[in-house]
């Protein structure tokens, strides 16, 4: 599907009355062939003008900035024009996509209004790469792609287009509150009270508030490592947390792998942060490092330097099984910031893991 085209338009009596005065050339996106933003946000008051129920979702992609600066701009440009037809396909029959702004669409969803369609509908969009959570195949790479989405319905949970607004928006944040990659339906029992404000603060201050209080619970090395763990576990949705010492002795967290000699992941440690969602990336300049990621079935790799000044005491490292995703900017300044916890420790007390 290249784009819009005007018979699919104008079966939606908003955009039939449009296209006798404008050409469809004015209506859609140019790039991405979904329509454009003035026009999608007057659909959405034409059917609050007209009673009409629907749900609205706002969809933004997760860290669209690593693309363009990583692969460029042209790579960018393709993926927004590959997810757009993945939405465009998924909804056809259903609805209407809109392009917000950057990497932001508008998600017109006019069949499922009840919770468990909605909840069904969106699963599904996540699941079995139909449109999330998949690889985009470009002429000179294959980004993978993910998405946090937030949805409300009209006119159950807001009768107005301002509070719909509001509360896509409310939901979008929580879900990138959660750690990205994930959809959020509007609950009133859930949703209601919070506010864009503290969902926005307790983000990334929540979370290293609550690793220097884990981190200052204990006295022994160990078991400051395995308590600040548990909060990188459930913020940053990792499976596991890896130390390599200054012996080049990698060892796990949790002891569920027995501990391995690492002779050569300096190598792939040009600043104090390394990360990749494809351990190809290592191979040939990190053989041994590259054998234990392949033996152990791991795909996304996000590694911080245990620095204080020029002293390195060694790495601090998630690595996630068969997953290729792209870690995001606040999850590597969480890592950075245990990384140097730990560093210091090590250096105070002369011992480690």
């Amino acid at each position: 599907m290249a784009g819009y085209s005007e018979e699919q338009l104008s079966q939606f009596t908003y955009f039939k009355n449009l296209l006798e005065v404008k050409e469809l050339s004015g209506v859609i996106d140019s790039l991405t062939g979904v329509v454009s933003r003035p026009y999608i946000i007057g659909f959405i008051h034409s059917l609050i003008e007209s009673k009409i129920r629907f749900t609205l979702a706002m969809l933004d992609l997760d860290n669209f900035k690593f693309i363009n600066d990583t692969y460029g701009h042209k790579v960018g440009d393709g993926v927004l024009s590959n997810v757009s037809a993945d939405l465009m396909r998924y909804y056809d029959g259903v609805g209407l996509i809109g392009r917000f702004g950057g990497d932001e669409f508008i998600l017109v969803n006019l069949r499922d209004i009840e919770y468990a369609d909605k909840k069904i509908f969106y699963q599904q969009m996540y699941a079995n790469y139909n449109v999330m959570r998949k690889n985009i195949k470009l002429e000179t790479c294959a980004p993978f792609i993910t998405g946090t989405l937030g949805s409300a319905t009209f006119p159950y949970d807001a009768d107005n287009y301002d509070d719909l607004f509001a509360m896509i928006d409310k939901t979008l944040y929580r879900g990138k509150t959660k750690g990205r990659n994930c959809y959020i339906i509007y609950l009133d029992s859930k949703h209601k009270n919070l506010q864009l404000k503290e969902l926005v603060k307790h983000g990334i201050y929540e979370t290293l508030h609550n690793v220097v209080e884990k981190y200052e619970l204990h006295k022994e090395f160990q078991e400051k490592v395995r308590s600040v763990y548990s909060v990188l576990e459930e913020s940053l949705r990792i499976t596991n947390l890896y130390i390599i010492d200054s012996d080049n002795m990698l060892k796990d967290v949790m002891n569920r792998h027995e501990p391995t000699i690492i002779t050569d992941i300096e190598a792939v440690m040009e600043e104090d942060m390394f990360h990749t969602n494809s351990v190809d990336e290592v191979r040939t300049l990190s053989p041994s490092f590259y054998s234990y990621l392949r033996e152990n079935d791991m795909e996304a790799v996000l590694i911080a330097r245990m620095r204080i000044e020029q002293e390195v005491y060694g790495y601090l490292m998630c690595a996630e099984p068969r997953n290729m995703r792209i870690w995001q900017e606040d999850e590597a300044a969480i890592l950075f910031f245990a990384a140097r916890l730990f560093a210091q420790y090590i250096r105070d007390n002369g011992k480690g893991f």
